[in-house]
């Protein structure tokens, strides 16, 4: 690999409301040989998630900040150009957080090998990937849905939702999607099953909720925060499971975070509401693969991937998570 060269984004500003160009640095440098335990991979698709905009602030959170002059961090499949590990060859597909780069060098530990047989590549950065054991392991885990009972879950087309809603499906759930534009409310019922849908950019969210439960919400599996949570939580029933993964509506605020109005809901209906971090069961992620991988062969599951070509549109591309002109993963091919 002499003369492998590695294109990068390297953050250089804590952003202040919307993520910019200038953040980051955009640079050229010669990769690195991998030392004894390492391995060298030519990356070929990045994930990018909600969850990298906060990565980027300084704070206490579940995961350090990415530190001022690093390389993006980002979950991301590639390629194994060079090894230094006998567990790992060149030609490898490997899966783990490599970084917004096109060229990666860490340690093996930090890998996890897959089998491109049994899926594209980019299907391991969604539904057998983080997003796709973030709604596995919230849904069943946290969620704890029972056949018959009502499911509602925001960001419903997203990376999360689109498969929670599913999964949901699968369990015996009616489900109800709350998502961005016809066109997203459309294929979530039509392609995904989900039994309504609602328009939050055209339709009052409230009135919607008590029409398509008319008996309240059993499990809400929340990706956005702000006022469409505190409509969900006006909705729930008796010990409701509220699951919280995410609250991509305030993830840009350079205001204080809105938090929920509605919370004695839960004190009334004796419901929980509590946080996950995908992280916290990778002990598991077998398990997980494993349900949504025979999901996915039997037709049960479907996912949805938005490619956009091109390592140097990264900052610009990130942003359609946060105006929702994605539809469905969004990953960037190397």
């Amino acid at each position: 690999m002499s003369n492998l060269e590695s294109r990068q984004f390297r953050l250089i500003r804590r952003p202040v409301g919307h993520v910019k160009r200038d953040d980051f640095e955009f640079r050229t440098e010669a990769a690195r040989h991998p030392a004894a335990g390492e391995i060298t991979v030519g990356v070929d698709y990045i994930s990018l998630d909600p969850a990298m905009r906060g990565w980027m602030n300084e704070g206490k959170s579940y995961i350090p900040p990415v530190k001022l002059g690093d390389v993006m961090r980002a979950g991301a499949v590639g390629t194994v150009i060079e090894s230094k590990d006998a567990g790992f060859t060149p030609g490898d597909v490997v899966t783990g957080a490599l970084g917004v780069q096109s060229v990666a060098t860490l340690p093996t530990k930090e890998c996890t090998k897959v089998d491109p047989s049994l899926a594209a590549k980019p299907l391991f950065l969604s539904a057998l990937g983080m997003p796709g054991m973030t709604a596995y392991f919230g849904l069943l885990e946290v969620g704890e849905p029972q056949a018959g009972e009502t499911v509602v879950v925001s960001g419903a087309a997203g990376a999360v939702g689109a498969l929670v809603g599913q999964i949901a499906k699968i369990k015996g759930c009616r489900v109800v999607g709350i998502a961005g534009g016809v066109d997203k409310c459309r294929y979530i019922v039509d392609e995904l099953g989900f039994d309504a849908a609602i328009d939050y950019k055209s339709e009052a969210v409230s009135a919607k909720l008590r029409e398509y439960c008319p008996k309240g919400i059993d499990v809400y599996f929340d990706n956005v925060g702000g006022q469409i949570l505190d409509d969900c939580l006006a909705q729930i029933r008796l010990r409701a499971r509220i699951v919280i993964c995410g609250a991509i509506s305030q993830y840009n605020n350079t205001t204080p975070i809105k938090g929920p109005s509605n919370y004695l809901s839960l004190l009334v209906n004796r419901a929980r509401m509590q946080g996950m971090i995908v992280f916290d069961y990778a002990d598991r992620y077998a398990l997980g693969m494993r349900d949504m991988a025979g999901w996915l062969q039997s037709g049960q599951l479907k996912s949805r991937e938005d490619i956009v070509d091109g390592i140097e549109t990264f900052p610009e591309t990130l942003q359609k998570l946060f105006t929702g002109e994605n539809f469905g993963k969004l990953i960037l091919k190397v």
